[in-house]
């Protein structure tokens, strides 16, 4: 959270395009933080995107595209992430998928478990803890910025609703 993965996503993205190359940009219905099919930046840059929900199907709604980018990609079901995994293992075209590991009580989501289970590379976006360490976990906080520790996986929210910490100030904060 707060690492700066859709910031990365847009740049893959301007990347391909600046080459004269197509790309296929989704990120999760679900989130509509800045409005439904918006992948956002928290330094501004900003594009209006297609959108998956849990009755997508990637290997119908796949293009000739150069490479696929997924925002938010915790949100994916495991049927998804093996339908992008044969995206890119069987048509040969690079899929990118930017989320979280975890959720706010250090559970993976589904998603990710799989993404993290099928994945040809991975590569981290670091971010800080307040403490100056290396933030790892995820922690959901209330309006009083009190720590939640039950309740659904999934709250959309941004900094009002979640920290970035590490793992030592997410067992012991």
């Amino acid at each position: 959270m707060n690492a700066g993965k859709s910031t990365s996503l847009l740049q893959v993205a301007h990347n391909y395009e600046e080459q004269g190359q197509k790309v296929q940009l989704y990120t999760a219905a679900i989130d509509d933080r800045y409005g439904v099919g918006q992948i956002t930046s928290r330094l501004g840059p900003q594009r209006e995107t297609d959108v998956f929900d849990k009755d997508t199907n990637f290997l119908d709604k796949a293009p000739p595209v150069s490479c696929v980018l997924v925002d938010e990609a915790q949100f994916l079901t495991k049927e998804q992430v093996v339908q992008l995994h044969q995206v890119a293992q069987v048509r040969g075209v690079p899929v990118i998928c930017y989320g979280l590991r975890s959720d706010f009580r250090g559970e993976p989501f589904p998603g990710s478990a799989y993404l993290l289970a099928l994945a040809d590379d991975i590569e981290e976006i670091k971010n800080i803890c307040t403490c100056g360490k290396k933030a790892t976990m995820n922690i959901r906080v209330d309006a009083e910025g009190r720590r939640i520790r039950e309740g659904e996986q999934v709250s959309i929210g941004g900094n009002e609703s979640y920290r970035q910490a590490c793992g030592r100030c997410f067992y012991l904060g």
